[in-house]
């Protein structure tokens, strides 16, 4: 005998094992979990355009957030609304003397979605105060983007 099996024992019964019951199956706990796991997966990617709005709601806002922020004299966040692209062939010039092309600018709801060099890009339109239109494209690139103008 070893060591660890010699007496004197507290109840003088020997040292046996504190598990004496049938081993329980808990395999049924394991799938519960791994389902559960998979349907709250599931339900956070159905339910993203409800917390962040649909890619056209963000498009536009994206959009009113740039137009606000010339409007506001904030160069540094109308710079980081740009695409990279853009922000390379702005290169020092100010985003409001390309993109500004009038006063008062209303930044319509509709951004339909259209394919430009592979990528999905979408068209905002914005209404100037003369009443002239321009069309701003938004791609998605770490968020929407503003990636140039049409007017």
């Amino acid at each position: 005998m070893s060591a660890a099996t010699e007496g004197p024992f507290l109840y003088d019964d020997g040292p046996t094992s504190p598990h004496t019951g049938t081993p329980r199956n808990r395999n049924g706990l394991l799938l519960g979990i791994m389902l559960g796991t998979i349907v709250v997966g599931v339900a956070m990617v159905l339910l993203m355009p409800l917390v962040k709005g649909s890619p056209e709601e963000r498009s536009v806002a994206a959009v009113q957030v740039f137009y606000d922020s010339l409007g506001d004299g904030d160069l540094g966040t109308a710079t980081q609304m740009l695409c990279s692209a853009e922000r390379s062939r702005l290169g020092e010039t100010e985003p409001g003397e390309d993109y500004l092309l009038g006063t008062d600018p209303e930044v319509g709801d509709d951004a339909p979605e259209a394919e430009q060099d592979g990528d999905t890009v979408r068209h905002v339109t914005v209404r100037w105060a003369d009443g002239s239109t321009a069309t701003v494209t938004v791609v998605a690139e770490d968020g929407p983007r503003v990636c140039g103008i049409n007017g």
